[in-house]
């Protein structure tokens, strides 16, 4: 999708990298998150206003530290540089970056010594977040100092002929009050941004981006029963009606009543063309004797691959296949440091393979979680889809330590209904993030209270009374 404007935000491994995009985002401002090393040909393609560093773990001065192409900087696009984005600026520039005793680490006050369009509206001292091992000890020109700490450390500095800024602390976290307000004179008042990113605005774009790709062919979307997949099947159905089929793969590993929910959702109320398969047999089958939580998430993608492909087999007449990627899985593909660590497989469906033929399309690779529940919204889905708790690709059976059984997943379901019905009515469902019932392998207690009449608990009732 092409954007008028934009911020390039220019990672170098800080843990909250994808908040500066956030923050920017909820201002109205489009932006971008790309490797800190990457080629000048991607910064600055048309509509590119500004860049940003962001933070990171690294020391300046290590060897293998992540510095940006060295064009960067003569560009001549505004750059703001934060925390270890700063000790970048710092360095290129001539000023020395120091390793210090202690570092400073938590709240913290800054004064600001200049009156720049970056700092104009700031008076008097600012509570900020720090969280830095190294700083610039003297500020050399063409930099100049900005602003320091109530501990004596430099804590912004300014390039004003390039219109280049740093700050050593945090203002994309909750805990610098005052950051939104630099995050956005830095995107107005420096790089000259209008703003107008909104979900509106993304409905209307995506729309016609889907009808000029997509043309009178027609797209695939497989339902999970999550957020991703139900926004995009949605916005489909918003840009090229008639011409989306959905698929629910019904594993019999969902929540209570989640069939029935996507079913009225899609089908009675959405009107968007819909098949329901039943291979829960197939699923518990294949299940039956695994144990091992990686064993069952791999069982689980083959399976549910097999069975996409040949379902989809049934339908010559379908060219593209939709997916509901979030920006965050685009970005987290990318890792900073090279191929991250393999935690756990399978946490989404995916990975179906090229042997489908099918081109791919995925209209909501550009936004947050957080923008594609707004977009939800607007698109008429029921709060129940739109706010409700993460679900796991292979949903039940990683929360049925043991084997998973269709008697097992039942007692889970349940559970976790009225678990989840608890919450709701103390008004605290919409509160945490997430939520769940664990079937754990207890045993029960018999009447001699000793170890001879403990016996595991059975799906067909409870032992010893």
């Amino acid at each position: 999708m092409k954007h008028a404007e934009r911020i390039v935000i220019l990672d170098f491994g800080g843990q909250t990298t994808q908040l500066i995009a956030r923050r920017l985002r909820e201002q109205g401002v489009y932006c971008e998150i790309l490797p800190f090393n990457a080629p000048v040909a991607e910064i600055r393609k048309p509509g590119t206003k500004g860049i940003i560093f962001s933070g990171g773990p690294a020391s300046v001065h290590a060897p293998e530290s992540p510095h940006p192409v060295s064009e960067v900087y003569s560009l001549g696009l505004p750059i703001f540089g934060i925390c270890y984005g700063m000790q970048l600026l710092g360095e290129f520039h001539g000023s020395s970056v120091v390793k210090g005793s202690s570092g400073e680490f938590g709240p913290a006050q800054v004064s600001f010594t200049e009156r720049s369009r970056f700092l104009s509206d700031f008076t008097g001292p600012t509570q900020v977040w720090m969280s830095h091992g190294d700083h610039i000890e003297d500020v050399r020109p063409p930099l100049r100092l900005a602003g320091t700490s109530a501990g004596g450390l430099v804590a912004a500095v300014s390039h004003e002929d390039e219109h280049s800024f740093g700050v050593q602390f945090h203002p994309e976290v909750t805990h610098t009050p005052e950051g939104g307000r630099l995050l956005r004179n830095f995107a107005f008042d420096v790089c000259g941004c209008v703003g107008g990113w909104s979900m509106e605005s993304f409905i209307d774009e995506a729309v016609q981006d889907i009808r000029v790709t997509v043309g009178k062919r027609k797209v695939l979307c497989a339902l999970s029963g999550g957020l991703d997949s139900a926004v995009t099947a949605m916005l489909l159905n918003r840009a090229i009606s008639g011409q989306v089929l959905c698929f629910y793969v019904d594993t019999g590993l969902g929540r209570l009543g989640e069939r029935e929910q996507i079913e009225q959702t899609f089908r009675d109320h959405g009107h968007i063309e819909l098949e329901v398969i039943d291979a829960s047999v197939k699923f518990f089958a294949a299940l039956k004797g695994i144990t091992d939580p990686e064993h069952k998430r791999k069982t689980i993608g083959r399976l549910f691959i097999e069975v996409f492909q040949e379902e989809a087999a049934r339908h010559p007449d379908v060219d593209f296949l939709a997916q509901g990627t979030l920006y965050p899985d685009v970005i987290e593909s990318v890792s900073v440091k090279g191929p991250s660590a393999t935690i756990k497989s399978h946490h989404n469906v995916g990975g179906l393979p090229e042997s489908l033929h099918l081109s791919l399309i995925e209209p909501l690779r550009e936004l947050f979680k957080d923008e594609a529940r707004k977009l939800g919204e607007l698109l008429g889905l029921p709060r129940s889809i739109t706010h409700r708790h993460p679900f796991p690709g292979p949903g039940l059976a990683v929360r049925v330590l043991g084997e998973v059984t269709r008697e097992r997943c039942d007692i889970l379901r349940h559970a976790d209904s009225i678990f989840m019905q608890e919450l709701r009515d103390a008004n605290w469902y919409e509160q945490t993030r997430q939520a769940f019932a664990v079937l754990l392998p207890v045993k029960s207690v018999g009447v001699m209270g000793d170890e001879r009449t403990y016996e595991s608990v059975r799906p067909e009732g409870r032992q010893h009374g």
